[in-house]
Order: structure tokens, then sequence, then C-alpha cells
């Protein structure tokens, strides 16, 4: 495996997952002003949270990977996102917990962003 691959992989997983974290960002803050407004429970949040980040792992790295190693490139993807948005949320809401619920997150964002990636590198060959 030559440099132009790594390097190429590399953009492509981090291209993935800064998409997927602004996606995360910007949908969510729009759910933040329905929250405010009709105050749902706190495991609508916490679902409507999981919702937005499921979906945006998926959906960038069908957009964003390519070529082989799809599955490897977009699991990273997945799980960089999921670090990151969990990160800026962090600094932004002001406090850092960790739960049981994250412990599974990880593991699934890493999963639907190697599917995705595998999903659009078979769309991309036909």
């Amino acid at each position: 495996m030559d440099k132009e691959f790594w390097r190429r992989s590399l953009a492509e997983t981090l291209r993935a997952a800064l998409f997927t974290t602004l996606f995360s960002l910007l949908a969510l803050s729009l759910v933040a002003v329905a929250v405010r407004a009709y105050c749902p429970p706190q495991t609508t949040v916490t679902a409507l949270n999981w919702a937005v980040k499921c979906v945006g792992v998926f959906l960038f790295c069908l957009l964003f990977i390519r070529r082989e190693r799809a599955l490897f490139k977009g699991m990273a993807a997945g799980l960089i996102s999921c670090i990151v948005t969990m990160l800026l949320f962090a600094l932004i809401g002001g406090g850092f917990r960790l739960d049981a619920l994250f412990a599974l997150e990880l593991p699934v964002c890493a999963l639907l962003g190697g599917a995705g990636a595998l999903f659009g590198a078979k769309l991309r060959k036909q």
C-alpha cells in the first residue's frame, strides 16, 4: 500500500467524520429549540440525539467513503464523529459524563459507518 492510499483514506475518513459532526451539531441545535418549546421527557431527547447521530453517520459515510477498505474507513469515521460530537456537546453544555448509553453508542456508530460506507461503495460500482 502506497503513501497516496493512506493519505486518501485519511482524507475520506476525516471528511465523513467532520460532516457528520457538523450535521449533528446543526440538527441537534434545531432539536434543542423544539425541546425548549415542548419540554418532552428526557428519554425522547436521548432518542432524538441517537437518531440524528445514527442518520448522520450512515449518510455521510455513504456519501464520502470510496474505494477499497470502505468498511474500516466507515467504522473509523463513525467512531471519530461519535467521540468528537460527545466532546463538543460536553464543551457546549458545560458538563462531561459517560454512561452506559455512550458505551453502546460507540459500536452502533461504528457499525452504521461501516454499513454506510459499504453500501456507498457498492452503489458506486454499478
